[in-house]
């Protein structure tokens, strides 16, 4: 499953950071260094150096075909709602995205769900 959506090439980047250390950021320039369309998602910025970041997953102008969950369980949880409703069938999980309520979720919803760090998936 993981090589697999890797071959998707339209990301949103949920919690995607202006901050360098930050593993939002991390990922998200990492995705772009590989050559992903990536779309950045945090309600509280506007920009990622010079990239238009998103308030909501919805407000994106293309379809998504992985989002990348950088947020805590509580706020991923809401987010899974919008996942569904917008027709995107993956999901990857970082650490400390996840919980068994996501999961739960992410099944009802018939969602391909993927639990690893991207990070280190990329090569």
């Amino acid at each position: 499953m993981k090589e697999q959506m890797l071959r998707h090439k339209k990301w949103a980047v949920l919690g995607a950071s202006d901050k360098q250390n930050r593993y939002g950021y991390k990922i998200f320039k990492k995705l772009l260094n590989y050559g992903y369309e990536v779309y950045p998602v945090n309600p509280g910025l506007e920009e990622i150096e010079g990239i238009k970041v998103y308030p909501s997953l919805k407000d994106i102008p293309v379809q998504i075909e992985v989002v990348d969950f950088v947020v805590n369980p509580s706020t991923g949880k809401k987010i899974l709602k919008d996942v569904k409703d917008l027709g995107i069938k993956n999901i990857w999980l970082q650490p400390g995205a996840r919980s068994e309520e996501i999961d739960q979720l992410a099944a009802e919803y018939h969602l391909n769900i993927v639990k690893d760090c991207v990070l280190a998936s990329l090569h």
